[in-house]
C-alpha cells in the first residue's frame, strides 16, 4: 500500500494539530471501509475472477455510475481526472526539486526521468512485480524516517503529543493532512489484488493507515520541540538541516524521494488502471475489434502481444504526457497541486462520494443481507457527508480570503 508519512508537512514546513491528524485519520478510515464494501459488493454482483497476471479493476468512476447513475459517473470521473493529474504533477516537480538539490542537474529534466524511471517499472514488471519494488522503497524508507525522527529527538525535539499549536492555522493544514493521508485511490486494486476477501482488505487498510497516522503524529511532536527551542517560528526542517553534519540533509533528501515514489506509484498504476478499464470498455463496445490471425513468424509475435498489452500502454501513456508536459513548463506546481487535490478533488471524490454510493446502494439492493447493516448507519453516512462538504466549503473561503485579503 502507498504510504507517504509527514512527506509533504516537512516540505512545507506545517505543524499540525495531533487531535486534526486523529480526527481527520478517522474520517478516512471509515471513508476507505466504505469503499471497499461497495466495490467487493460489486465485484461480487458481477462475478468478477482475477487472472493470473492481470487484474480486473472496478474503478471509481464505475462504483458511482452503478451507485448513482449517470451523473454521478460523470462527476466522479471529471474529479478523479483532475485529482490524478494534480497529484501526478505535484510528485513529478517536488521529485525534480529534490533531485537538483542532490546532483545540481536541472529540476525539470530530473522530474522527467524520474517519472519515466517508475513509467517503465510499472509498464514492464506488471502489478506484482511493482508491489515487491515498492515493498522494499517503502522498507528503505521508514528506515529513513526513523533515523531522522531519533535525529530530531537527540537535537532536543519533542515535546511530547500534547503540543501548543495556533488553531487558527488548523485549516490551512487540512488539505496537506488529507492529501498526506488518502490512499482511497488504491482501494479498486487493493480489492482485485487481494481477491475480494473482505477480512484482508480491511486488515490491510487499517495497518496500512496506521504507520503514516503514526509517524505524522511523531513528526507533531518533534517538529513542535524543535520550534520551540527557535527564537522566532522557524520551519522545523529548516532546523534539522541546519545542523552541521551533511549526512542530516542527504537524509531528508533521500527520505522525501522515496516517499514521494511510493506515492508516485500508486498513483501512477491506479491512474493508468482507470484509464485501461475505460479503454477496455470501449473496446468490447466497438464492432470493428477482433482479434486478427496471426500469421506464422509475423513479427515474432509482436502483433498479437501488442494487441494483449495496447490498451495497457495508451493508458499509461495518457497518464504520463500531460503530467511531464505541465510539470516540466510549470516547475512550481507543488504546493498548488497539492492545496487543490487535497482540498478540493480527494475531498469530493473520497469524502462526499462514499457515503451517496453507500446510501444509494442500500435504497437498490436493500433486500440484499450485506446491505441491510447500512440501514442503521444512515446517520453516520450522513454525518460523513457533511463533514466532508464542510471541509470542501472551508477551502473554498480560506481560497477567497487569499483573493480578497
Amino acid at each position: 500500500m502507498r504510504i507517504y508519512p509527514c512527506l509533504f508537512f516537512m516540505l512545507q514546513g506545517l505543524v499540525p494539530s495531533s487531535i486534526t491528524v486523529i480526527v481527520c485519520w478517522g474520517f478516512l478510515l471509515i471513508e476507505a471501509l466504505l469503499l471497499v464494501e461497495i466495490n467487493v459488493g460489486l465485484r461480487r454482483k458481477k462475478g468478477k475472477i482475477e487472472e493470473e497476471n492481470e487484474l480486473d479493476i472496478i474503478s471509481i468512476r464505475t462504483m458511482a455510475q452503478e451507485t448513482l447513475g449517470e451523473w454521478g459517473g460523470i462527476l466522479a470521473t471529471a474529479t478523479y481526472v483532475f485529482l490524478g493529474y494534480t497529484s501526478m504533477v505535484a510528485y513529478s516537480s517536488k521529485s525534480g526539486e529534490i533531485l537538483f538539490h542532490l546532483i545540481n542537474f536541472p529540476a525539470s529534466i530530473s522530474g522527467f526521468f524520474f517519472t519515466a524511471l517508475f513509467t517503465i517499472l510499472i509498464s514492464i514488471g506488471g502489478t506484482r512485480g511493482t508491489d515487491q519494488v515498492n515493498q522494499w522503497l517503502t522498507a528503505s524508507m521508514l528506515c529513513l524516517l526513523l533515523a531522522i525522527e531519533v535525529l530530531g529527538v537527540v537535537l532536543g525535539g519533542w515535546s511530547g503529543l500534547e503540543g501548543s499549536g495556533d488553531w487558527g492555522k488548523v485549516p490551512a493544514t487540512i488539505p496537506v493532512i488529507i492529501f498526506s493521508l488518502v490512499y482511497h485511490d488504491l482501494a479498486p486494486v487493493i480489492c482485485a489484488y487481494l481477491g475480494s476477501d473482505l477480512t484482508r482488505i480491511r486488515a490491510s487498510v487499517l495497518l496500512g493507515s496506521l504507520v503514516p497516522l503514526v509517524a505524522l503524529l511523531l513528526w507533531d511532536a518533534i517538529a513542535l520541540g524543535l520550534s520551540s527551542q527557535a527564537d522566532q517560528a522557524v520551519d522545523p526542517v529548516e532546523l534539522l538541516m541546519s545542523v552541521n553534519w551533511s549526512g542530516v540533509s542527504f537524509m531528508v533528501d533521500a527520505f522525501s524521494l522515496l516517499a514521494i515514489g511510493t506515492s508516485l506509484i500508486g498513483t501512477l498504476l491506479s491512474f493508468s488502471q482507470f484509464f485501461k478499464e475505460q479503454l477496455d470498455n470501449l473496446s468490447w463496445n466497438s464492432p470493428s475489434t477482433q482479434i486478427l490471425p496471426q500469421k506464422p513468424g509475423e513479427l515474432f509475435g509482436l502483433r498479437k502481444w501488442w494487441g494483449r498489452n495496447k490498451n495497457s500502454f495508451t493508458a499509461m501513456a495518457m497518464v504520463v504526457a500531460p503530467t511531464l508536459l505541465v510539470s516540466t513548463t510549470i516547475p512550481d506546481a507543488f504546493s498548488a497541486a497539492t492545496d487543490i487535490a487535497g482540498g478540493y478533488c480527494m475531498t469530493m471524490l473520497y469524502g462526499v462520494l462514499p457515503p451517496a454510493m453507500a446510501w444509494a446502494m442500500h435504497n437498490r439492493e436493500c433486500e440484499d443481507t450485506n446491505q441491510k447493516a447500512l440501514s442503521r448507519a444512515r446517520p453516520a453516512l450522513l454525518g460523513l457527508g457533511l463533514f466532508a462538504c464542510g471541509i470542501v466549503m472551508e477551502q473554498i473561503y480560506q481560497d477567497l480570503s487569499l483573493l480578497h485579503p
